[in-house]
């Protein structure tokens, strides 16, 4: 049956009952049911201070449900109170269709907005004629979504009051639908947030932002705009793939009875080439000496490189064609810095360039199976010679020194330059020794010096001469040797059993042997030399009168 209030929303007359409160209504008839049975439903509480007290909220329609909202009547009715909380929740007060504001009208014009999915912040619908919604159909606002089935609504009624109500999908009086007009959605009270360098290889993570109620969240990370396939997890680790692009992660927050609510990290800068961590550095091993080979051991990398390669570098500049594992030190590089350099490439990393270093490369060695050696004696007259020994690699030069005490041997001396060298007066009582250097390019020169035992020795002449006296012989001796000025030693002669021993001075010396026999006597001679001079002897005979 139409009410007087429904009739004057219907012809939009001034409605002269209501005593001057209302005018011109333009609204649709609003007519509502009473307060459905409750069958299939529990009642929560009843009243704005009955349920207040119970902790169940009127969302300020105790004050606001003086107001008309979506041109529905003020007071107790299901769509004035309704349409309030839509307009609370964001909505216009604008009715969103022209035409009747009973409550089962609401569905029927805003049909593409009704479904079977009860959501927090949608209206519970009932079609008039239905069980629950009376001649003119009900609406309640759903407060909970317990599960599919069961729902918790708050509602007003026309000649009723505000109630709570639990409903369950047993028997008949289940809501016709649900209108999702502006359904509760979780919300994000904080945006997810992305941590970390955009950097291929290096792991970002994303929170999942703070929702409204709390509920399920997932994620998706994208690259530009589109979503990158399996990276749903709060971590991820950029690939070459998403190199120059720029990362964001979308949450959306699920919770039962509630639209889902989604939410988006702001971009990250263009993700950057990735770095490639030295897990162990290459090393070189070996002696950095000439002809010795040095031999690069690969390092380790994480990720591993796709491709390394070597290069040897002396002094900074690269070895030419020395890009193997192994390098022989040539003489061309003594005195320089020797490194290798292991260079590591991966697709979305930055080239990876890591140095051993082999230090300074030293002049090869000789490497000797028989020494030089000097044939012949030091003694005037002479001739010394140098027997070539083996060594290994072969020399450029080889060259012979003679020295005559310490001192090279220069201008006309027979053999100063070569292997041969022959001793002459000159080299009497002097140190005669070769020095043999022999030299190769990169190599420290070898450098021998042979033949220096002693002085050179020369021989020795003696000039004697015997008178017999009474008893006595008188011995004159003069020594001379080549290459000596003024030999010097002692002399003994020797006649019988009786021996006399004298000094050369000046070269001679006169000795004299008594108390001898008389008769022919056998007068022998002894210069014993020295150093230089060696010695010689000298048999005379001599008479001795007997007066």
């Amino acid at each position: 049956m139409m009410t007087r209030d429904a009739l004057c929303a219907t012809t939009r007359q001034r409605c002269t009952q209501l005593v001057g409160l209302l005018v011109a209504l333009v609204a649709a008839l609003v007519v509502l049911p009473a307060v459905p049975a409750q069958g299939y439903s529990t009642y929560l509480c009843t009243g704005y201070q009955g349920c207040q007290d119970k902790g169940y909220s009127h969302a300020g329609y105790r004050t606001a449900g003086q107001q008309m909202w979506w041109r529905m009547y003020g007071g107790h009715n299901c769509t004035n109170y309704v349409a309030y909380r839509l307009v609370q929740n964001g909505m216009p007060n604008e009715r969103p269709w022209s035409g009747s504001g009973n409550a089962t009208n609401w569905g029927e014009a805003m049909s593409h907005l009704v479904d079977d999915q009860p959501v927090v912040g949608a209206v519970a619908w009932w079609r008039a004629g239905t069980p629950g919604g009376g001649s003119v159909g009900h609406l309640a606002y759903i407060e909970e979504v317990v599960s599919r089935d069961e729902i918790i609504v708050s509602e007003d009624s026309w000649g009723g009051d505000f109630h709570w109500r639990r409903l369950t999908n047993t028997g008949s009086g289940w809501p016709t639908g649900f209108i999702h007009f502006n359904d509760k959605q979780i919300e994000a009270e904080e945006a997810p947030v992305i941590a970390g360098d955009a950097a291929v290889g290096e792991t970002l993570r994303a929170t999942t932002g703070s929702w409204k109620p709390a509920g399920t969240t997932r994620l998706q990370w994208y690259a530009g705009n589109s979503a990158i396939e399996g990276a749903d997890g709060q971590t991820f680790t950029p690939t070459p793939a998403q190199r120059r692009t720029r990362l964001s992660v979308a949450v959306v927050a699920t919770k039962k009875g509630y639209a889902d609510g989604t939410a988006t990290s702001q971009r990250t800068r263009k993700v950057k080439p990735g770095t490639l961590t030295t897990t162990s550095t290459p090393v070189v091993s070996g002696t950095a000496q000439v002809d010795k080979v040095l031999t690069a051991t690969k390092g380790s990398y994480a990720p591993a490189p796709a491709r390394t390669s070597l290069q040897w570098y002396a002094d900074g500049e690269p070895v030419p064609e020395a890009t193997t594992a192994k390098l022989r030190l040539t003489p061309a590089l003594v005195g320089a810095t020797v490194e290798v350099r292991e260079k590591s490439t991966l697709e979305g990393y930055r080239d990876r360039v890591v140095a051993a270093d082999a230090g300074q490369v030293a002049p090869g060695v000789f490497q000797v199976s028989e020494p030089f050696t000097v044939a012949g004696r030091h003694r005037l007259g002479v001739r010394l010679e140098v027997a070539p020994g083996t060594f290994s690699p072969s020399a450029d030069d080889v060259t012979y020194t003679w020295l005559r005490d310490g001192k090279p041997v220069t201008g006309s001396a027979v053999g100063a330059g070569g292997r041969r060298f022959a001793l002459t007066e000159t080299d009497v009582g002097r140190r005669v020794a070769v020095r043999v250097e022999v030299a190769r390019a990169g190599y420290e020169t070898l450098t021998s010096e042979l033949g220096a035992e002693g002085p050179v020795t020369t021989g020795s002449d003696l000039d004697v001469v015997a008178e017999g006296r009474r008893r006595k012989v008188l011995v004159d001796v003069a020594v001379s040797a080549p290459g000596v000025d003024v030999p010097e030693g002692p002399v003994r002669v020797r006649v019988g059993d009786r021996e006399v021993v004298g000094e050369l001075s000046e070269g001679t010396v006169r000795l004299r042997v008594t108390k001898l026999s008389p008769g022919m006597q056998r007068v022998r001679v002894l210069y014993e030399g020295t150093e230089v001079v060696r010695g010689s002897r000298e048999v005379v005979r001599v008479s001795v009168p007997r007066r």
